[in-house]
């Protein structure tokens, strides 16, 4: 990395974690104001050092004192730079977060009531899954507030500040042609949304009144898409359904089974624009000026403009802005007509995308599009000079530059899923020719059917060639053995994936011919190092799951999570896996569903909001097609619902009559009563009649709920009962008896504070015939339905009060 200057790389992580902290903060109890008041007070503290040194006394000493003195400026400046980036960005969250949330907006959400309001769309939509039980198609979109018409206790229309208050906004597909910058009036419900979430409030159409087409300097874009779609339509097969993605990355035809190849072989990135489609729409812009003679400067500016041309087609939403950020990176590189110009203007660009908007600090596409460009720009240099000592010198560029971005990338991606790809570099590798030929040939082709159509259609099939084969290569990748190799999640496992990558790297570039002992010792430290933060951690991630595949039993039909003190049932019937609850523990969670073998979720119930039963949504982004729930709460059941929304599913509130079919099973709602307040008494209670067992899942009702259910529905006798409550004492004897279920699932931590389950709970099971199958004693456990019962494996044989 000679060469580079790299002091703005400093202030810009500083002004990330600035940025979170702003955003993050409210949410903890701080005040809005504290963050930036911090880092405003370290900026002046520095800017006071910094007159005070260099007003202060010169000595004469022209050696060691000197460059003692140089060193402390230079850190000074180094503080001073970095909390006036720190000061910038925590100021711009503080009044957007001041701004975001109007009192009239706040309570038209608390209301709960219908409210019409008119929006502006900031995106194109995109499709969402549809609820499993009615098929309805609806459509996703950030969008902005512009005009709220009052819930009937407040009648009057209010205009809210242009700009200030986003909205993740979901609506039924109605057919019409809506896109970015589209206005239109909906009915529906508002929900407040956690201040970390770049959207304030969650509005939940359930019709759209009115729609208004989007201004004439956007809507040109609009047929243009259109017309792309249905061509790339008529194209066939899993090329047809890159070639959108590949062009102007829209991935509506991509269906889920493709979609879950191209991620497993790290090619998802190709199909989203990101840095590599803006580089290559700007280097070939780049390219086509030089050819026509034109100076530099010119040559900046033409591609400046295609830019710019790009951003308004694929519509400038959020990922859109980062690329083209970083796509300038690039060629403020060019410009200088050195790559060392390009860290600073990456420093540069990453605090102004922030003080623009200080969620990207929680956005893993920044986080993703940043350290890619960084990695290109830092490491593909000596990456390609290593490399050419065993290869070609052109192969060995060619690799450096995936090898690069997945380096620098790895450690976020594991945050996203704890999995190190095994094909990633190579897969890439395969599919680099092909992608920028798809890219451009399907932007031609975009570009040239509204007014050639034969010719656009031509360069579309052009890049349905490059594109099948990029979709042939993921298919290919999926289909191998070993696909991926566990990693340990979250924080930790980022951090660990960046000491192995460093490490690394160090041991890869200290082999000097000319390195004295010393070099030599580093390098071996960092040897070791890099063997530790591999070996140990794969040791670990892969040695429970493999130990818990070997142990489970493969046919098992109920599945109790140990989750500790909370709740998280997986039932698996007819192909499809249901999930009740989702437990306090998003670790503990996801260690559930590697031991019982479950990656996706066809249905997830939430039965109320508590920590102890929703907490473990996060380990469900992407994975679960439909949720359904009893009656939001505001912030609690935002926060809850965020991640599974986020990853595309549905989310439907239920009540007392609600019905639908999983598999081969039935289920209908049997609680609460519509309108119901928030609580435990207003947890989802499940029916459902499988065809070789019924099962109830009762939440966490107390015992009057129970008793009113009871008296408003007739159950009957039942094969197994989820107990409420974590087994407390607040429980009906008259419906467990009714009940009368052979089995009772009790999901209980250990030493949990509680007295869960209680001795009057297991004395009244007892009365009801009914055995406990606790989590606390059983660990994990899972049940086989058989005639005349189940049977049952327990991960630790402890506990369980005799077979069921």
């Amino acid at each position: 990395m000679r060469g580079h200057d790299l002091r703005l790389l400093a202030p810009a992580a500083a002004a990330w974690f600035a940025g979170w902290v702003s955003t993050t903060a409210p949410d903890a109890g701080i005040p809005s104001w504290a963050v930036p008041a911090v880092c405003w007070a370290i900026a002046g503290a520095a800017l006071v050092a910094a007159v005070l040194r260099r007003a202060g006394p010169r000595g004469t000493d022209v050696t060691a004192g000197c460059r003692a003195r140089a060193y402390r400026r230079s850190a000074v400046a180094g503080l001073l730079l970095a909390a006036t980036a720190c000061g910038l960005v925590a100021t711009s969250a503080w009044v957007a977060i001041e701004r975001r949330e109007p009192g009239v907006v706040v309570a038209a959400a608390a209301s709960r009531e219908v409210v019409r309001a008119t929006v502006r769309l900031d995106a194109a939509p995109r499709r969402a899954s549809p609820a499993a039980w009615s098929g309805e198609g609806r459509l996703r979109a950030a969008a902005t507030l512009v005009e709220l018409t009052g819930t009937s206790t407040q009648a009057r229309s209010v205009a809210v500040d242009g700009g200030a208050v986003r909205l993740d906004l979901s609506f039924p597909d109605t057919g019409d042609a809506l896109g970015f910058g589209s206005t239109v009036v909906v009915e529906g419900r508002l929900s407040e949304l956690p201040a970390a979430s770049r959207a304030a409030f969650r509005l939940n159409a359930s019709a759209i009144a009115e729609a208004s087409p989007a201004p004439p300097w956007l809507a040109w874009t609009h047929p243009l898409r259109e017309r792309l779609a249905e061509a790339s339509a008529r194209l066939g097969g899993d090329g047809g359904a890159l070639v959108p993605g590949l062009a102007i990355g829209d991935t509506s035809r991509v269906t889920e089974d493709l979609h879950g190849a191209m991620t497993t072989a790290s090619l998802t990135h190709l199909t989203a624009v990101s840095g590599a489609n803006c580089a290559i729409i700007t280097a070939a812009t780049f390219w086509a000026a030089g050819l026509s003679g034109l100076p530099r400067a010119a040559r900046v500016i033409a591609a400046l403009a295609t830019l710019a041309g790009f951003v308004a087609l694929v519509t400038p939403e959020a990922s859109v802005v980062r690329a083209s950020a970083m796509a300038v990176v690039v060629l403020v590189a060019c410009a200088t007509a050195r790559a060392a110009g390009g860290v600073p203007a990456l420093g540069l660009a990453v605090i102004a995308l922030l003080a623009l908007d200080p969620w990207y600090s929680a956005d893993a596409g920044f986080a993703l599009s940043a350290c890619a460009t960084a990695g290109l720009v830092l490491l593909s240099g000596p990456l390609s000079r290593l490399l050419s000592r065993w290869m070609p010198r052109p192969l060995a560029a060619v690799v450096a530059i995936p090898l690069a971005a997945q380096l620098a990338c790895q450690p976020v991606l594991v945050v996203l899923e704890p999995i190190i790809p095994v094909y990633g570099v190579p897969a890439n590798l395969l599919a680099a020719p092909a992608a920028p030929i798809a890219t451009m040939a399907g932007l031609i082709g975009c570009l040239l059917l509204p007014v050639l159509p034969s010719a656009g259609l031509a360069a579309l099939q052009v890049a349905w060639l490059p594109a099948s084969w990029i979709a042939l290569l993921a298919r290919g990748v999926e289909r191998m053995p070993l696909t991926g190799v566990p990693w340990p999640p979250d924080l930790p496992g980022a951090l660990l994936a960046a000491i192995a990558i460093g490490a690394g790297l160090v041991v890869a570039f200290g082999a000097r011919p000319r390195g004295g002992h010393g070099a030599r010792t580093i390098r071996g430290v960092a040897a070791v190092i890099l063997c530790l933060s591999l070996g140990v951690p794969l040791g670990l991630a892969a040695g429970p799951p493999l130990f818990a595949s070997a142990a489970r039993p493969a046919d098992w039909d109920v599945w109790q999570c140990d989750v500790g003190q909370g709740d998280a049932v997986l039932v698996r019937t007819g192909g499809a896996t249901l999930l009740v609850d989702a437990g306090p523990d998003p670790a503990a969670l996801d260690r559930c569903l590697v031991g019982a073998g479950v990656d996706r979720i066809d249905l997830l119930v939430l039965t109320h909001w508590d920590a102890d039963h929703v907490t473990g949504t996060s380990a469900l982004a992407g994975r679960v097609d439909a949720v359904l729930h009893g009656p939001l709460d505001g912030t609690r059941s935002a926060r809850a619902l965020a991640p599974l929304v986020d990853g595309g599913a549905a989310h439907t509130e239920v009540a007392t009559g609600a019905t639908g079919t999983l598999g081969d099973a039935r289920w209908r709602v049997v609680w609460p009563r519509a309108g119901a307040v928030p609580g435990n008494d207003a947890s989802v209670v499940l029916d459902l009649v499988t065809p070789d067992y019924r099962a109830v899942f009762l939440g966490d009702l107390g015992r009057d709920a129970q008793d009113a259910m009871r008296r408003a529905t007739e159950l009957g006798a039942v094969d197994l009962v989820k107990v409420a409550h974590h087994g407390s004492a607040d429980q009906s004897a008259e419906l467990y008896g009714e009940l009368a279920a052979p089995v009772g699932l009790i999901g209980v931590g250990a030493d949990n504070g509680y007295g869960h389950p209680t001795s009057s709970l297991l004395g009244l099971l007892e009365e009801a015939r009914t055995t406990p199958v606790r989590s606390d004693a059983s660990g994990a456990s899972a049940l086989r339905a058989v005639p005349g019962g189940f049977e049952l494996w327990t991960e630790r044989a402890l506990g369980v009060g005799g077979p069921p």
